[in-house]
């Protein structure tokens, strides 16, 4: 009976533990939200697969640059009158909660023609069970790129060693 209880507990562990960590992107990699440089924001975000729970960052001199959630159309006029939402702190993070085309610009007047607008596609999420023999374990931590180093060295490892305890 004992084994039973054992194996029940791992399985409402892993129901309850398995809750992915999403992906901690910073637009623009190293050049962040700018019009200096030429950054390609259209190239930037072609060779990433987004998934809702994933982060994107917008670092930028909030002087002379902000970022606007907009929409389909009103991105591809470089139109900010009516936006989503908007961000000036600087350093936004902005986490992605539904699946399709998130569309950001800049606008301040010149910068979205420019190029400084990105469009984040997040794939619908597949109805398939994961394959995955380990759920990965979500861990709240203090900023995007901490989380994005811990859950890289430690976020399918932490259930592991859980599970290890409970069967030892």
């Amino acid at each position: 009976m004992n084994m039973v209880r054992q194996t029940l507990l791992v399985v409402i562990l892993a129901s309850v533990l398995q809750v992915s960590m999403g992906g901690v992107y910073k637009v623009g990699d190293g050049s962040g939200w700018t019009t200096i440089g030429n950054v390609d924001y259209k190239k930037w975000a072609a060779d990433k697969t987004f998934a809702i729970g994933d982060v994107v960052v917008f670092e930028y001199n909030p002087q002379y640059h902000d970022v606007m959630e907009v929409t389909h159309a009103m991105y591809r006029s470089c139109n900010a009158s009516s936006p989503i939402a908007t961000y000036t702190t600087g350093n936004d993070s902005i986490t992605i909660n539904s699946s399709g085309h998130h569309f950001f610009l800049c606008s301040v007047p010149g910068h979205c023609q420019s190029g400084q607008k990105v469009d984040i596609n997040v794939v619908r999420a597949s109805s398939a069970p994961s394959q995955s023999p380990v759920p990965t374990v979500a861990v709240p931590v203090p900023s995007p790129s901490g989380a994005a180093a811990f859950y890289a060295t430690f976020g399918k490892s932490v259930f592991a060693a859980l599970t290890i305890c409970i069967f030892a």
